[in-house]
């Protein structure tokens, strides 16, 4: 699969769909393109994965320990919600109502496709989150980006 890329308007129709852009189909292979699983982001945000996607980063998660309280309660708030989601033949997908709640959807949405995920924000939450953007996005860089010592 290609590494994704890019940031899309979308709409929430009245009965909870969404319809992909073109743009990010057209980034997904064949077998991707058609079946994904979306949970609940760090931020308040959900994430969209593409199904392959979700089983890589699901075998390294079903790793952790299961006798450990902290493992134990990362699986949780990571799987809580999660749902398969398949495209339907006008490119649309159907959200959870309690995902939508969860990250404060109504109508207008913002994709922010990077790598192998999409972020799905309100489009009013990710305008706010821009404005909080750091102050020093250089010094974030160097600081993210430098080699681990």
């Amino acid at each position: 699969m290609r590494k994704l890329l890019g940031e899309f308007e979308c709409k929430i129709d009245e009965k909870g769909r969404m319809r992909l852009p073109s743009g990010l189909i057209s980034q997904l292979g064949e077998r991707e393109a058609y079946t994904f699983v979306m949970n609940r982001g760090f931020e308040k945000c959900l994430m969209l994965y593409p199904r392959e996607v979700w089983e890589k980063i699901t075998e390294e998660i079903d790793q952790l320990n299961y006798y450990d309280q902290e493992s134990r309660a990362f699986q949780r708030y990571f799987y809580r919600g999660a749902q398969e989601l398949t495209m339907d033949s006008s490119d649309r997908i159907l959200l959870n109502k309690r995902l939508l709640e969860y990250a404060g959807i109504e109508k207008d949405v913002i994709l922010m496709a990077y790598n192998d995920r999409v972020e799905v924000w309100s489009k009013d939450r990710y305008d706010d989150m821009l404005d909080d953007e750091p102050a020093d996005f250089s010094g974030l860089a160097q600081r993210v980006m430098s080699p681990k010592v």
